[in-house]
């Protein structure tokens, strides 16, 4: 994951890029590459739309996780931190049943 975020904030600060990158912009453009994501599946299956348009697919989920990585370092948010205590908090509410 460090990879992953020191190559995203590296490109935004490389173009100086962060001067226009709010939390508000970069939680609108989350919500429209999530919908540019299921543009892909609309009025599919899954499978058909995965075989028509797989590398789209995987382009516009590294879109989301890049404005969600810039969002993050905005607000001095440590993702892996928090979806690790994200899974715990789910794995009480979600217990495993056995």
């Amino acid at each position: 994951m460090k990879k992953i975020y020191d190559s995203v904030i590296q490109f935004r600060d490389e173009r100086s890029w962060k001067q226009y990158h709010d939390e508000k912009d970069l939680a609108i453009s989350i919500s429209l590459e999530a919908n540019e994501l299921l543009e892909n599946f609309q009025w599919r299956s899954s499978a058909e739309a995965i075989a028509a348009s797989r590398q789209n697919i995987k382009e516009e989920m590294a879109d989301i996780l890049i404005y969600l990585i810039q969002m993050a370092d905005k607000m001095g948010i440590n993702l892996e931190e928090e979806v690790l205590n994200k899974l715990k908090k789910n794995a009480i509410k979600y217990p495993v049943k056995k």
